[in-house]
Formats: structure tokens, C-alpha cells, sequence
């Protein structure tokens, strides 16, 4: 091979030692680039490396090597055809004039510089962490100060500079092809940046400790503006802090947690023809042109993964995806390529999840800004001095050294961010720090944002190492008080007065005086002052300020804040762990002197008794219940929960006492920020974590009181008290196996979660508890936003969809279980009752609503103010007679006066289409005046109020002419929709009575086995099976199983309905293709044996998955079954990708689910033996459907599966306790009568219906059941 010198180019003017050598213009090559292009390098330069960016340790100083003094020769390569890539340049051709050097040239490691481990571009150690999300397509997160085009020297045998978008921010001076790429085809550090000077004509020299980059600008005013920022930035390096920079950018090197890269080596980048040495680390991709780069430290290019995904393509090859490009790698072989994504896919977790810590110390406002500067953002931190700083300032802060400033990332060093780290940082925060701190601060000394190198040393020098700016303690110089106010402080929880004594010259190894405390830090310990602990083990080295205060200063004594105190004799029962659900007798308290004193109570066997039989810290209790008196043996009771789930019960019978002991212990545990807790009369207070809509990913600490039907709350995001009226939740579930309340409230839900099973049982019963209703009045029932009760809204809103045009609406009786049972289910949870027209009768809902008037409290109009609306209807003169009306409803509580107006509006509805319902307001009247006045009916009085009230409801209620009139349209589009689909509805036929008509086939389907029958809406399917069985005749025998089946052809299905299962709403959602078929089930003796012998309810295994199309989400081929891994529990059915598998893949409930024997052979199912379940959302607003199939290997596994749907869904009722139904015969009645219930005649003398509104008020709901 030939060798030739390294010539010096003509651009060099200077005579320097610092040779400067082009590759460029050595190496005849073509004119094509790329971004490895011209690696713009020259040797090593007389001047000392050091990779020491760690504050804690610096290393020994490189020794430097003059490479001009060596007789260098370098090799001239070939030339072959370059290959295409999407890392190449103007041509798409990838240069080699970085190929490697023969050994004439030789790395460091050739010069005695072994300790060099790794590249100057790449940590040794340290954590990378993702920056945060970006506005722009660059995926840069430091300020841009200094950005346009360049010319950049041009290669050997190239007349021209090649035109390049140069940037520079505080880390790197970079360039690109165009301002359109995101990836640099260079990196230059700007810590290793030694120099910056004019050459002429235009152009300028960027000198690094190895290399010299050379640069032309348009005009010598543009060069001279680069320049200036260079030199203006760099300056600050240069001058008093070179023993602290290296070659390595900041945010490569991590200080205090450097880590080795997780995986380098060679990869074959599709397109280029030489492979990349490729090197991950942290959360960071790195591509160098060879090994000897690396280990020299020119760079590629780096990928941050916080944006990557990586996908395997082949046995050898994956791609790395970005938004901006894909890099198509490929290994040595499949162990190797398994080994690259293994680390590029840990890449990628470790960018994803880096900013917790950041986030969490964010959580406090002032900390999101400098505390030297006011920066945003600030990624960094002085562990020891809990200031949260910005990476420039950081860097000073390393400078003053470990002893002054331990600096720490927010981001990269996780492993020192403990939970009480990160609590002492949102306890301190910059604001109040900075009171202390930056006490002092003249306005011409301040920083900001854009203050230079020079200023940010002398302003933080000045701030830590002399302690210049601080709020000096009034024990400063005085040693003794100074340490013994601090052993008395570390002892409670004032983290911010133990900084203020240490650095004002308390010792933190003094000694305490105390054989089992001999510092303050282990008495820090032992009072359980975890926070206080932390911030002193963080300062036992610590170099403390050196600036003494001029002046005479007076000793002071330390005065403590006076804690809460409070003492006296309580009685006590033994701590339990588990709730009291019994009562507990005098006999089971013990009397015990409790005491509350400095964060702690303790009880003692007397008051004599020196040592406590337990104690309980202050931030060890995390809820205090107030029991209702005499619920237990002593008058007054309260309960205190402890985080290690123990329950101590405490009582007296003086309720003052009881009261003060409340008041002190809440007053001890509770934060400051949430005091105004205090003032409330609560029945439990304390500490839940909680998560809203805002932030789902973790949960947060919120102080929570429970007083009446009102959850007060102070949330970590909120300074002010919020208040949630639980009456009014429109939701309110408990997740019992997240152990999660969820309650939600128009706009917005909150997840309230079970930290310890104890204390969150005992919540979730208060919140439900007060969350229903409790007791007959209005005021006391559960809500909706509007103030009117749900069981009235609910009835109302069913009544005008379902039943506006029924006969006799409001006069036709109910049946009596059937309203006795709905006013119930509204009376325990009326927020969970939902009307469906298939499940509940018309005149049923009607006749609860009714039902729910004259049982409340203190009636709509209460009992104060009935006799004056009585009396008004005598008032003669109609425009007295409303203002008087308008009077009395403005008198009216607010929920009386919401329910009036909402029941008024409907009755108005309902009249307004008396045509087709028959109920005019007359007829209205007679029927409510004496249910909403709860009078006998004997007396027309009360009809005529509520007579007036409808008639003249635009006036006294001041209606809105026009919104009347859309509602009344709303209505009659109801109506018209409703007639359309009865016309147009798949059922053949409906009788006189309502029933519909349907046809059932016995066995098969054909035309001798049809039978047409009745099907009234509360018809079961056992019933069903019994009349059709009756009709042919048929005798059924002990282990006859005869069931009703929904057969589908289209889908090749079939299911047997359950024997309590409703036929009607079957019929509704059947469609063409579907028919209902009377059969045996010839399993259902197998699946009985099978059920008593199952121990577990719930099942799990393997079985074959497929979606009817891509509606889950999970990627899979629609083309084919999957193995997947079910678990059936009593809840839920969840599917996992293996049995491995620790979260699901997806999860329903098990009471949305239908399913169906049998898949269509079209889908080509592995075995004939498979299930079509059918999923149905209960959402209104937006429901869903989806589809899917399991396939199972035996009929015996799918019998299994199918089985324990059916026990899981029905609660163990498969089948009727007897072995033959029980046959029932239903026939029509023969007289006129609803229900069996006598109806009111619609029509007739006014008498006559006042007559029948007596006799029925007499017994409203007298009527007999129906004959099931």
C-alpha cells in the first residue's frame, strides 16, 4: 500500500503547534457525501483530556500528546461503488474517507491513554434519559442560540465548500444536509470546544482538544456574528472551570450515576455497503463509522428512543422506527439480532418512563423554574442543598464540588430518588427555600435565563460556598444553641428550620447526649422523622457557607414550635384488624391515660405510669372515624386507623371531652394546607390517594373529610377546598378487585384507591351510605344535578318516552309486588335502577311515581305551607291568584321547588296529549291533588290546586315560550317514531291485550311443528317451553331437560335460554334469519354433574382466539384462530397472550356477555367444537357490540367453558331445583281488567270519577299479583 505525507493546507495562516490536517484533502475521492462524511479531524492537540463530568470523583488528568512531533503517514483506499441508504448526503452516496487508519495512524490507546474507556461522545457511565416532548420536528430539547447556513470546507479534489445548516445550542454545534433534517451528519460538543478564530475571507475555525472544523460564512458580518456567540459561550468554559469539562457533552455524561453502554458492536445498516458500529446506552442509539471512531469519539449521529419502536422483519434484520426515519439494521446472526432489540427495546422503556421523578418534583409549582436563574423546566438538583436547578446552572454547580453541591438529575439518576427525597423536594420547594437562600439578593447580582457562564459562577459561588444572599438564623455564632436546637428540631417534621440551623453552622455529628441517640440523625430515626433523616444523611459531609456575619450578635435560645398537646383518661379496647361490626359493652373498654404531645399519642396504664403501652405517631394514623353516639357501650366513640391496618377504638361518656380529643389528634395529623378540614363537623377524615381525569397514569395523595352527604377534599393539584355532593354522583361503583371507588359527577370522575384494605373499607361504606338516601323527605333522596330526585326523573323521563300514549296513564292501578318491589330498589340505590320498557310495565313506573309522593316526609308542598296553597284557588281574581302561586313557590325548599316544577311541566305534557292517552287536566287533577297533598280524595280542594297549576304552568313558573314549544316537538317526534317501528317491527303480530304474537317450532323447524302463541312481555322462556308442551301434549319425564333455544342460521348458531330469561326482549333482537326453536338439551345432565363438581367457580386454559374483524384492537391476523389464555372469574373474562402474561390484553364483563354453541364453517375453525360470544356495552350514550370466537380442543373442554358462563352468569341457577318444571298454563282474561286490578273509568260524570279516585285512594295499589 503507498503512503503519503500529510500536507498542510494553504488556509492555515497561523504558525500554531496545532497542526491542522484535512482527510479531505488527502484522499482523492468522489464528490459525493454523507452524514459519516469527512470526519474533519486532526490529531490530538498538546492539551490534557479529562473525561471527569462527575462531581463526586474526579479523575487523573490525561497525559498530552503533541501528534505534530510524530511522522504520521495514512493509507490511500479504493474506491467502490457507494450503496444507498437513508443516511446519506446530497448524492446518496456514503463517503470512506473515515476508513479505518492503518497502523501508522494510531488510536489513543496507542499513546499510553488506556484509561480512556469508550467514546468522547458516549457516557462511561450514566443514565441518558428522553427529553421532553418537543413543539418542532427536531427532536432537540436545549434553546437554539445561534442557527443558518454555512459553507463547510471543501473534501480533496472538490473546487467547492459544501453548503451546510449549521445550529448551535448550549450542548452541541451541529450541521445537517438541509433545515429540514433532524439528524446531524456531525456533533461537536460544546465543552470541547477550546477555540474559535478568524482565518479570513470569510471564514472561521472551530478548535477542539482532537480536531479543527473550519466554516465559511456569506459575509464577513455573519462570520463575525458566529464567532462572537462561540467566543461569548465558550468563554465561560475556558476560564476557571477546565478541570471540570471534558470532551464528553453534559448531556451524554450523567453525574453521580455514569453507566457502560448495554450493548455496542457492528450492524449493517441496509444501504451502505460497510457496517456501523452501533453502540446503545441509556436510552440512546449511537452510530459511528468503525470502532476506532468510537473509541476517538466521532460520532454519527445519535437516536433518542424515546421516540423509537423497534420491529423484528427477518431471521436477522429489524427495523428502528421513528417519526423521521427508518433504520433498517442487520445482525451477524439471530442470537446477535435478538441481543440488539432486546437492548434497544430496554432503551426505549428507560426513555418512556425517566420523567417520573421530574414530573412528581414539578408537582410544586416553584420548583418547575431555576432556583438560581428561573429557568423553566430545571432537570437538575443539589441533593444536599434541595435546590432544583437548569442544566447550565448545574454546571456550576459542579464546579463548586461534591463537598458544596451534590448535583443530581431529575431525569437520568433514578436510583437516588427515593420516596423521601422526593417528598423533602415538594415539602421545601425553590420559593420557600429561596427565603432563606436568597434572602439578600442586591437586584444588580440576580440572575436570569440568559445570564453567561462567568455570571452564574460568581452568583452561585457567592449563594452556596459563601452563603452571601442567605436569612441568617438569630443563633448564628452561637455553637452550642445552634446544636441543640437542632437535636430538638430534627425530632418533628419542620425539614426547612434543620436546613435554615445547618447551614448556619449547626453540626449535623454533634452529639445528642443520648447513649441510644447519639446524633441527629439516628434521633431523627427514631422519632420516625423520615424526611428530616433524609435531608441530614445527605449533609453529613457537607462544606458548610464560610461568610461570617459583621456586627455583634446577641445569643438567642432555641424556642420549638409548640406542638399539639392535650391529655387526659380515655377507655380503650383492644387494637383489631378488621372492622366493628358489633356493638361493643362497656365491659370491653379498658380506662388508659392517653397523652398527645409532640406528634405522638400515647396510652399508659394510668397516669402514674411512666412507659406507654403504645403509641402512634402522627404519621402513622391515616383516618379518624367518629362513630354516632351510643352506638357502642360508652356515649361518645371515635375510631383511628393506622397505615399498618390496626383499628383502635377509644370512648367516654362526655361529650365535650370527646369533642376536644377529635379536634387535637385530627389537628396532629392532618396537614396545614388542609386545616380548614378542621372546622367541619365530620364523621371521617383522613389521608386517600385518589386519581382523576387529568392524571390516570399514578396516583396522588388527597386529605378527604366525609360530613353528611358531602365529601370535602383537599387535592394535591387544588389550594382551595372542593366539595362533592355524593347525593348528586351520577355514578358511584367499587372495583373490588382494584379496590378503587369510583364516584362520578357531571364532568369529571374520580378513582379513589384502597392503599390499606382497613381504613378504605370503612370509607367506602360512608360514602355509599351517605351517597343514598336517607329518609322520606325530598331534600334527603338522591339527586340529579337539577335538584329533583332520581326516582323522579327516572319515572318521568320513562313515562314520556314509553307511555304518553297509553290509556289511562296515571288512573290505571299497577301491579302491587311488582310496585312495591321498584319503589324499594329506588329507595336502596336509585342512581343504579334503570327502566327498561322490555323489564318493567308503564303502569307499574307510574304507579311508583305516585307511590313516592304520598309516602315522602313532609309532602311536595310540606306540611307547613299546605294549608295556604289549599286556599288559594278561593282567591277570585286570576292575576292575584298566580302572584300568590308564584309566592308560595319561591317560599318552597330548593328541592321542592325543582320537583314541583319538573312534575308540573310533565303533567302538562301529558295533557296536552289527552287525545291519545284520554288524561285531560281534569282527570290529572282528581288523580294527583290527593297524592301530592296526601290527603283522603273525598275533598276536590287539592285537585284544583294542582288543576291551577297545570293550567297556568307558563305563568307561575315563568316558562320560556319558545323551549316549550321544542319540547312538545320532542314529544310528538317520540311518539311517531315509536308508531313507526310497532308498523314496521319483525314481530308478525301483537294481541288485544298487548301480547305479541310469535311463531315457536317444536324440535325443527318446519311447517308441522310450528305453533304460534301469545307472548306477553313478562312471559319466560320456561314458560314458553311448558305452553308449547301442553299444546302437542307432550309428558315430561324426570331427565327430560326441555328448553327454549334461539337458533341463528346465518351464524350457525344456537343458545338455550335460560329458564327465568324473558322471551319478549329476545323477539325484539331477532333478526330474519333467527327463530325460536322447543327442544331437549341433550348436555345439560353432563353440565350438571360437571357443575357439582366443581370446587372454583371460575375457569382458565388456553384456547383459540379469533375476532370477527380488527374491533379489539390487538393487532392479530382476522385470517386466522390464536392461542390465547382466558381466566372466567364470577366478574370478568379476561384474555391474555400466554399463561405467562402478567396484564390482559383485554377484559369484559361477564354480564354483557352472550354465548352461542357453535362458529360458522366459513371461518374454517382448527376443530368443530367452538363458541360465538357476543358483547353488548350498557353504555346509552354510545353503545357497543363486538364479536369474537373460542375455539375449544374436545366437546367435553367446550362443555366445560359453556357450563361455567352459565353458573357464572346466573349466579349457580342453571337449572329449576326440581327435575320437571313446573307447568303453567296461561289463558286471557275474560273481563276488562289490567292486571287483575279494577281500572278507574276514563270516561263519565264528574262525580263518578271522584267517587272511584275515593275508593282507590282507600287502597291505590290494592290490586292482586299476576298468576305467574
Amino acid at each position: 500500500m503507498r503512503r503519503i505525507p500529510l500536507p498542510r493546507p494553504e488556509i492555515r495562516s497561523d504558525d500554531s503547534s496545532d497542526d491542522y490536517e484535512d482527510p479531505d484533502q488527502v484522499f482523492p475521492k468522489p464528490q459525493a457525501v454523507n452524514l459519516a462524511e469527512d470526519p474533519d479531524q486532526v490529531f490530538p492537540k498538546p492539551q490534557a483530556v479529562n473525561l471527569a463530568e462527575d462531581p463526586d470523583q474526579i479523575y487523573s488528568k490525561l497525559q498530552s500528546v503533541n501528534m505534530a512531533d510524530r511522522d504520521v503517514f495514512l493509507p490511500v483506499p479504493g474506491w467502490g461503488k457507494g450503496r444507498y441508504n437513508s443516511l446519506c448526503s446530497d448524492d446518496e452516496l456514503l463517503d470512506d474517507d473515515n476508513e479505518p487508519i492503518s497502523s501508522h495512524r494510531s488510536s489513543w490507546q496507542d499513546y499510553g491513554l488506556s484509561t480512556l474507556q469508550g467514546s468522547v461522545y458516549l457516557p462511561v457511565r450514566g443514565r441518558v434519559l428522553a427529553p421532553p416532548p418537543r413543539d418542532g420536528p427536531s427532536p432537540e430539547t436545549c434553546p437554539v442560540l445561534k442557527i443558518g447556513w454555512l459553507d463547510k470546507n471543501p473534501t480533496q479534489g472538490s473546487l467547492y465548500y459544501q453548503r451546510r445548516w449549521v445550529k448551535l445550542d448550549v450542548d452541541y454545534l451541529r450541521y445537517f444536509d438541509n433545515d429540514k433534517e433532524v439528524y446531524s451528519k456531525r456533533i461537536i460538543p460544546t465543552a470541547a470546544i477550546t477555540g474559535v478564530t478568524n482565518v479570513g475571507e470569510q471564514k472561521f475555525e472551530v478548535v477542539t482538544a482532537n480536531r479543527t472544523f473550519l466554516f465559511k460564512a456569506e459575509s464577513d458580518s455573519e462570520r463575525n456574528e458566529w464567532v462572537a456567540v462561540l467566543q461569548n459561550f465558550t468563554r465561560g468554559r475556558q476560564e476557571g472551570s477546565r478541570e471540570m469539562t471534558s470532551l464528553v457533552p453534559p448531556s451524554f455524561l450523567t453525574p453521580g450515576s455514569p453507566l457502560t453502554p448495554e450493548q455496542q458492536g457492528y450492524l449493517e445498516l441496509r444501504g451502505l455497503r460497510s457496517k456501523l458500529y452501533t453502540v446503545v446506552s441509556g436510552d440512546k442509539v449511537f452510530l459511528y463509522k468503525n470502532m476506532e471512531d468510537y473509541r476517538l469519539g466521532i460520532g454519527i449521529t445519535s437516536i433518542d428512543m424515546n421516540v423509537g419502536n423497534v420491529k423484528v422483519t427477518d431471521r436477522r434484520s429489524f427495523d428502528l422506527t421513528t417519526p423521521y426515519r427508518i433504520f433498517s439494521f442487520l445482525a451477524d446472526s439471530e442470537q446477535h439480532k435478538e441481543q440488539w432489540v432486546e437492548a434497544m427495546r430496554d432503551a426505549i422503556g428507560e426513555a418512556l418512563s425517566n420523567s417520573e421523578v421530574a414530573n412528581q418534583i414539578w408537582a410544586e409549582p416553584s420548583n418547575g423554574c431555576c432556583a438560581d436563574c428561573g429557568a423553566a423546566k430545571p432537570e437538575w438538583a443539589a441533593i444536599n442543598l434541595c435546590v432544583v436547578v437548569c442544566k447550565r446552572c448545574a454546571g456550576e454547580h459542579r464546579g463548586l464540588g461534591p463537598s458544596i453541591s451534590k448535583v443530581r438529575s431529575l431525569k437520568m439518576d433514578r436510583k437516588v430518588w427515593t420516596e423521601e427525597l422526593i417528598q423533602v423536594f415538594l415539602l421545601l420547594g425553590n420559593e420557600r427555600l429561596n427565603r432563606f437562600w436568597a434572602a439578600n439578593v442586591p437586584p444588580s447580582e440576580a440572575l436570569s435565563p440568559t445570564s453567561c457562564c462567568e455570571d452564574r459562577r460568581r452568583f452561585i459561588s457567592s449563594k452556596y460556598r459563601q452563603g452571601k444572599y442567605r436569612k441568617y438564623h438569630p443563633l448564628y455564632g452561637n455553637q452550642r444553641e445552634l446544636n441543640n436546637a437542632l437535636c430538638i428540631n430534627v425530632q418533628c417534621s419542620d425539614v426547612l428550620e434543620t436546613l435554615c440551623l445547618v447551614f448556619c453552622g449547626a453540626d449535623v455529628n454533634c452529639s445528642t447526649g443520648q447513649t441510644d441517640c447519639p446524633s441527629p440523625l439516628s434521633l431523627a430515626l427514631a422519632h420516625n422523622q423520615k424526611l428530616q433523616a433524609q435531608f441530614l444523611s445527605h449533609n453529613l459531609n457537607t462544606e458548610l457557607p464560610r461568610s461570617e456575619v459583621t456586627g455583634d450578635m446577641e445569643p438567642q435560645h432555641y424556642s420549638p414550635q409548640h406542638p399539639v398537646t392535650h391529655n387526659g383518661f380515655l377507655f380503650k379496647t383492644a387494637s383489631m384488624v378488621r372492622p366493628i361490626t358489633e356493638r361493643k359493652a362497656r365491659e370491653e373498654f379498658s380506662r388508659r391515660w392517653c397523652m398527645l404531645n409532640d406528634g405522638n399519642f400515647s396510652y399508659y396504664e394510668s397516669d402514674k405510669t411512666s412507659t406507654p403501652n403504645g403509641a402512634l405517631k402522627s404519621t402513622e394514623i391515616v383516618c379518624l372515624s367518629v362513630n354516632t353516639p351510643e352506638r357502642h357501650g360508652y356515649d361518645h366513640t371515635f375510631e383511628l386507623y393506622s397505615d399498618s391496618e390496626r383499628l383502635y377504638l377509644f370512648g367516654t361518656d362526655d361529650q365535650d371531652s370527646h369533642k376536644e380529643w377529635v379536634k387535637s389528634i385530627t389537628k396532629m395529623f392532618i396537614p396545614s394546607n388542609a386545616e380548614a378540614l378542621l372546622r367541619l363537623s365530620f364523621e371521617r377524615i383522613g389521608r386517600l390517594k385518589y386519581k382523576d381525569g387529568l392524571n390516570l397514569q399514578s396516583p396522588r395523595v388527597g386529605w378527604f373529610a366525609l360530613v353528611g352527604s358531602s365529601l370535602h377534599a383537599y387535592l394535591e393539584d387544588s389550594e382551595e377546598e372542593e366539595e362533592i355532593h355524593l347525593r348528586k354522583l351520577q355514578e358511584l361503583s367499587i372495583q373490588q378487585e382494584n379496590e378503587v371507588l369510583v364516584l362520578v359527577e357531571r364532568g369529571r370522575t374520580l378513582y379513589i384507591e384502597g392503599e390499606r384494605k382497613l381504613d378504605f373499607q370503612g370509607w367506602c361504606v360512608g360514602i355509599q351510605k351517605a351517597a343514598g338516601s336517607a329518609g322520606d323527605s325530598l331534600s334527603q333522596q338522591q339527586l340529579t344535578e337539577a335538584d329533583i330526585p332520581v326516582i323522579v326523573d327516572r319515572c318521568i323521563d320513562y313515562i314520556t318516552q314509553c307511555g304518553l300514549t297509553s290509556e289511562g296513564i296515571y288512573r290505571k292501578s299497577g301491579v302491587n309486588s311488582r310496585v312495591a318491589a321498584l319503589c324499594e330498589a329506588f329507595r336502596r340505590d336509585a342512581r343504579n335502577v334503570r327502566l327498561k320498557e322490555e323489564e318493567h310495565q308503564v303502569d307499574d313506573v307510574s304507579n311508583t311515581l305516585k307511590r313516592f309522593f304520598r309516602e315522602s316526609g313532609e309532602g311536595l308542598f310540606t306540611i307547613q305551607a299546605a294549608s295556604t296553597w289549599l286556599s288559594t284557588p278561593v282567591i277570585p281574581e286570576e292575576s292575584k291568584k298566580i302572584s300568590q302561586y308564584q309566592l308560595l313557590l319561591s317560599r318552597l325548599p330548593r328541592v321542592n321547588k325543582a320537583t314541583l316544577r319538573a312534575l308540573v311541566n310533565h303533567l302538562y305534557c301529558v295533557q296536552r296529549f289527552a287525545e291519545l292517552n284520554q288524561m285531560n287536566l281534569h282527570n290529572l287533577a282528581i288523580v294527583f291533588g290527593p297524592t301530592l297533598f296526601q290527603t283522603d280524595g273525598k275533598d276536590y280542594t287539592a285537585g284544583r290546586v294542582v288543576e291551577e297549576l297545570i293550567e297556568h304552568y307558563t305563568d307561575v313558573f315563568e316558562v320560556d315560550e319558545q323551549q316549550l314549544k321544542r319540547q312538545l316537538d320532542e314529544i310528538t317526534v317520540i311518539i311517531k317514531v315509536r308508531e313507526k317501528l310497532n308498523l314496521n317491527s319483525s314481530v308478525p303480530a301483537s294481541g288485544s291485550a298487548g301480547d305479541f304474537i310469535c311463531t315457536v317450532y317444536l324440535e325443527e323447524k318446519k311447517e308441522t311443528a310450528e305453533q304460534h302463541v301469545k307472548i306477553p312481555g313478562s312471559m319466560t322462556a320456561a314458560e314458553l317451553t311448558c305452553e308449547i308442551l301442553d299444546r302437542r301434549k307432550i309428558q315430561v319425564r324426570e331427565k327430560d331437560y326441555w328448553s327454549c333455544w334461539e337458533v341463528s342460521q346465518k351464524e350457525e348458531t344456537e343458545r338455550p335460554l335460560h329458564h327465568l330469561e324473558r322471551v319478549l326482549p329476545i323477539l325484539h333482537s331477532l333478526g330474519t334469519d333467527s327463530h325460536l326453536l322447543v327442544k331437549k338439551n341433550l348436555a345439560m345432565e353432563a353440565i350438571l354433574v360437571y357443575l357439582a363438581s366443581k370446587v372454583d367457580v371460575s375457569k382458565h386454559g388456553m384456547v383459540k382466539f379469533r375476532e370477527e374483524r380488527s374491533i379489539l384492537g390487538l393487532g392479530l391476523n382476522t385470517g386466522s384462530f390464536h392461542d390465547r389464555y382466558f381466566i372466567l372469574n364470577t366478574v370478568s373474562l379476561r384474555m391474555y397472550k400466554e399463561v405467562r402474561s402478567n396484564r390482559s390484553e383485554r377484559e369484559w364483563q361477564v354480564k354483557n356477555l352472550r354465548v352461542y354453541l357453535g362458529i360458522k364453517k366459513k371461518l374454517r375453525p382448527p376443530t368443530c367444537w367452538g363458541l360465538t360470544v357476543i358483547y353488548k356495552s350498557e353504555k346509552q350514550e354510545k353503545p357497543e357490540k363486538q364479536q369474537w370466537y373460542l375455539c375449544c380442543d374436545t366437546q367435553t373442554e367446550m362443555r366445560e367453558w359453556f357450563s361455567t358462563f352459565l353458573t357464572v352468569q346466573y349466579d349457580g341457577n342453571v337449572w329449576p331445583v326440581d327435575a320437571v318444571q313446573t307447568r303453567v298454563t296461561r289463558a286471557l282474561p275474560v273481563d276488562t281488567r289490567h292486571g287483575n286490578v279494577a281500572l278507574i273509568p276514563l270516561r263519565g260524570s264528574e262525580n263518578e270519577m271522584r267517587n272511584s279516585v275515593a275508593a282507590f285512594t282507600a287502597d291505590p295499589l290494592g290490586g292482586r299479583d299476576h298468576q305467574l
